[in-house]
């Protein structure tokens, strides 16, 4: 008997707890003595659940879920473990999640000599030769690299490391990089020209730039460069660390599967997908060896489809999705029908840049301007502000000292280093016309968007384009989500919830980090002394950082999204759920915690919202007749640890047993072999499709 034949009466009447007969039908698998969290619309739990053919036929009560054994079926005591459905990672992305073979800081807190003798060792572990890059993955870039007399700056830091090959640390948010004299020497400007990075460039072929760079005192680039710009120096179209880390994923490309399904994952959204990367899931479906639903969110980058005229060709990128799209629908397990978009990037500035480097996520109220002083923990914290008001700033960015010589007289008179008379709100990555073009041209042609916003301003810019787009027209999955959104204005969260917008928070971020913090907060809100706290609250970014209850309670949707590799390539989903409702690293305080939520709407947010958000919903998310078998078994009881407040020990929950279309694809002795995998469960959509060419690369 095929999954398809299983009458719907059935699975509609078997979740009922009075229904005492079968009809007939019998298990293949029968749970039993388990506490099921089925995550249905009552939020129910089940004690046992039957699986036929991959779906689930019943879930309720042991009495009559033992009414569907039969000669064949093979029952599971599950001695009172708690089961979740399939966990959703709603912002992840999949290739760069697995462990690269290469030079990897893991996020570790150094100082820039103990920086220098890490790459020192890896340069020497790799056999690295001269003139080949090195790239230093997972670059701490918010703690730690405290410098010293012999390592001043990060430049000069990694100019210790090597002057043999050129360095860039790549930090592990994506946005924050750094790179040594040699690597700088390297950079192009916009006509592909190599002119270098330096205090003369910066005034010239950089200038637009400045804001992404780190400098001295003396106005050199002091090797910090974030965003879009490290392109410039090692890309163009990808870092060589990105090639190297995709040739490795491709060598073994099941790994990153298993990867996934050890951290119970059975549906994530691939938050940005360039068409180099798409021959992972080719493969990957080829030997049927995917056993978690995909969505695909497509990445293209509308500065690289400019025409001659200046123009963006928005046909163009649209034609390449739409090919995209097509070739993954015949699979039923691979969506390509999202594209993403950066509105702006990092939130944190460099306190140790001369002048501190303001953040470039963009804003609402321009960022202030901190002085920082070593503290008595030994990084920097903010001590006072500059006046950018005053007569002295507004002459200093009319006629800014030039020389090195000017500019230590101007610190030496006043106090504080003259860039520090810069007025920034920092910086959208797109101009709010050809974001709202973008975003109208894919939402026409039935494209859901995936947005990354971090600053209040681009959240606004993101949300203005999507309610632009709706009201222009054309299909509306009613998917379109936001990603991170680490500020926000109270207006706009009001408008996510009357838009009924997704957001993927990283709920593992909404933390107090004292030193961290400095690099944000006093950017924001101006702080107490030096011995007092940074937090308030009274301060904005205290009241709506990652504003999830805030979210929520308007009608918006929090789901989860790890965000791996960022901070860490685990998803860690249990990290993320208990934080949610912690809002804190165990044991230490919360931040803002009016914005925590319950743990059930954790959960959901990983289970049953993620499967709405990437529109399987009504195959996966929850444990209930008709959807797939998708589920896992972990190892403590959360929701009694959440009764308790033990959020710590919900940290620590271990996937004991993942099963995906009612087969166990993890378990802590290990997976089963590629080859058991049964087919499972697609939509009606996807399974209709008709076959078609291969995707644009």
């Amino acid at each position: 008997m095929t999954r398809s034949s299983v009458p719907s009466l059935l699975a509609a009447l078997a979740i009922c707890a009075t229904v005492p007969v079968n009809a007939g039908v019998t298990a293949d698998v029968l749970l039993t003595h388990g506490k099921l969290y089925t995550a249905d619309g009552n939020r129910s739990f089940a004690t046992a659940m039957a699986i036929k053919g991959g779906d689930i036929i019943y879930v309720g009560d042991e009495r009559i879920a033992r009414s569907f054994a039969g000669p064949g079926t093979r029952t599971r005591d599950l001695h009172g473990a708690t089961v979740l459905p399939g966990l959703i990672d709603s912002h992840i992305h999949v290739t760069d999640s697995l462990q690269p073979v290469g030079c990897d800081l893991d996020n570790a807190t150094l100082s820039l000599a103990e920086l220098t003798a890490f790459i020192r060792g890896c340069i020497r572990r790799y056999h690295t030769p001269p003139g080949q890059w090195v790239s230093v993955r997972q670059w701490n870039y918010a703690n730690g690299n405290t410098p010293d007399d012999g390592h001043p700056t990060l430049r000069a830091a990694l100019d210790a490391a090597s002057m043999r090959h050129p360095i860039h640390l790549l930090g592990s948010d994506g946005h924050h990089g750094a790179f040594n004299s040699l690597a700088l020497a390297g950079a192009r400007n916009d006509q592909g020209k190599v002119v270098g990075l330096s205090a003369r460039t910066l005034d010239t072929d950089f200038a637009a730039s400045r804001p992404m760079v780190g400098v001295d005192a003396t106005g050199e680039p002091d090797g910090a460069v974030n965003e879009t710009l490290q392109y410039a120096i090692d890309g163009p179209d990808e870092y060589a660390q990105e090639r190297e880390d995709f040739r490795h994923v491709m060598a073994n490309p099941v790994a990153v599967v298993r990867h996934l399904n050890a951290a119970g994952i059975t549906g994530a959204l691939d938050a940005s997908v360039v068409g180099s990367r798409l021959p992972f899931y080719d493969r990957v479906l080829e030997r049927s060896q995917l056993t978690f639903r995909t969505v695909i969110a497509q990445f293209y980058e509308p500065a690289r489809f400019r025409r001659d005229d200046g123009s963006i060709d928005l046909a163009a990128m649209v034609e390449r999705a739409q090919a995209v799209r097509k070739h993954f629908e015949p699979s039923g397990l691979v969506r390509a029908d999202t594209v993403k978009l950066y509105a702006d990037g990092g939130l944190e500035g460099n306190p140790l840049s001369a002048p501190p480097t303001l953040p470039n996520a963009a804003v609402l109220r321009p960022y202030l301007q901190p002085r920082f002083a070593t503290g008595p923990e030994g990084y920097p914290v903010a001590v006072g502000y500059v006046d950018t008001g005053s007569e002295t700033c507004a002459k200093a960015r009319a006629n800014p000292p030039r020389t090195a010589t000017e500019r230590a007289e101007f610190v030496a008179r006043e106090g504080y280093h003259p860039g520090q008379c810069a007025i920034s709100d920092g910086a959208l990555y797109q101009p709010p016309e050809v974001m709202n073009a973008f975003v109208r041209a894919f939402h026409r042609e039935g494209f859901a968007l995936h947005i990354h916003v971090i600053g209040d301003r681009g959240a606004r810019a993101a949300i203005d384009a999507i309610e632009a787009a709706r009201s222009a027209g054309g299909p509306d999955l009613h998917r379109d989500g936001l990603a991170h959104l680490e500020l926000a204005h109270p207006d706009d969260i009001a408008r996510i919830g009357k838009d009924k917008l997704y957001v993927a928070f990283t709920y593992a971020w909404a933390y107090v980090d004292p030193e961290g913090d400095q690099a944000v907060i006093p950017f924001i809100d101006r702080t107490a002394a030096p011995t007092g706290s940074l937090h308030s609250p009274q301060n904005y970014f205290d009241r709506y950082a990652y504003p999830t209850r805030d979210v929520l309670a308007a009608g918006g949707i929090p789901v989860g999204g790890s965000d791996a590799p960022v901070e860490t390539r685990d998803p860690r989903p249990f990290v993320n759920v208990a934080r949610a409702v912690s809002r804190s690293v165990p044991g230490g305080t919360a931040l803002n915690p009016a914005q925590s939520i319950s743990l059930l709407d954790a959960v959901d947010s990983y289970t049953i919202s993620g499967a709405r958000f990437l529109g399987w919903g009504d195959v996966a998310g929850s444990l209930e007749a008709g959807k797939s078998a998708d589920f896992v078994i972990i190892d403590r009881d959360i929701f009694a640890l959440g009764d308790r407040a033990d959020f710590g020990s919900i940290e620590q929950t271990r996937v004991v047993e993942t099963w995906f279309g009612g087969k166990r694809v993890y378990g802590r002795s290990g997976p089963p072999p590629a080859r058991e995998n049964a087919p499972v469960r697609t939509a009606p959509a996807e399974a209709a499709a008709a076959r078609t060419q291969p995707p644009a690369r």
